[in-house]
């Protein structure tokens, strides 16, 4: 068998590569060479509704000479507590308990090493109340059973949905209006949203403080809570693009 030269082989593999190498050297389509011109912005709507829930930590802090005096005198209080929570019409479900400790108690003295006096227990309760109603009177009476630790107070939404559709709404109309502003100061008009995203609903005014009324009248006054309103907001973020 003869063997080909070296030059005929180099010259035949170079001519087999060059369609390839010449395909990928050419220049890109006039269409992929264009950027469209897009907008990104972000929104936000607000919507402000009255809360038909609030929860509340509170508890009870017993004292003792010893560990177990000090659980059973609070888990003695602790029970009377949950049986008024539940005479005042609270739920299994709205009761939970949120935390539990036992702690030693010292005296110290000075240029003395402390001396242990005692322990404290304490017991406290999440609970979650549907009828605002009920409110004042269901924290008399866990106050009246021997609550001794409140610790604030939050109001919230049974069910948000409506709440934070409305907000969406609001969102998505900001998200327009901006957008159809930024077009007009360029020179440019909107021709499609891209994409748009949402961030989570969040509720951003502060927690209402809760006022005790002690004010005493020709019979015990009942504690006032005030709740007030809810803000529930809803953050968008939008692609659009635009044109001449």
């Amino acid at each position: 068998m003869r063997s080909l030269p070296v030059a005929l082989v180099a010259a035949a593999l170079f001519c087999a590569a060059a369609p390839q190498a010449l395909a990928q050297a050419a220049p890109p389509a006039a269409d992929t060479m264009f950027q469209a011109t897009t907008l990104n912005l972000a929104a936000y709507g607000e919507t402000d509704v009255q809360p038909d829930k609030a929860t509340i930590t509170l508890g009870v802090a017993t004292e003792g000479q010893t560990a177990a005096a000090a659980m059973q005198a609070n888990a003695d209080q602790m029970s009377r507590v949950v049986a008024a929570l539940r005479r005042a019409g609270l739920a299994e479900r709205d009761i939970q308990t949120s935390s539990l400790n036992l702690s030693p108690q010292y005296h110290h003295q000075e240029n003395q090493p402390p001396r242990l006096t005692g322990y404290q227990a304490s017991n406290l309760v999440t609970i979650t109340v549907r009828d605002l109603k009920r409110l004042g009177a269901a924290i008399d009476a866990t106050v009246g059973a021997g609550a001794n630790q409140m610790h604030g107070i939050s109001f919230g939404l049974q069910d948000p949905t409506a709440a934070e559709n409305a907000a969406r709404e609001q969102a998505v109309k900001a998200l327009a209006a901006k957008a159809e502003l930024y077009a007009r100061a360029t020179g440019h008009r909107i021709s499609r949203l891209v994409s748009l995203s949402e961030g989570s609903a969040s509720y951003p005014r502060p927690p209402m403080p809760m006022m005790m009324d002690m004010a005493m009248s020709a019979r015990k006054a009942e504690t006032s809570v005030s709740a007030g309103e809810l803000t529930v907001r809803v953050d968008v973020t939008g692609l659009y693009e635009l044109s001449r």
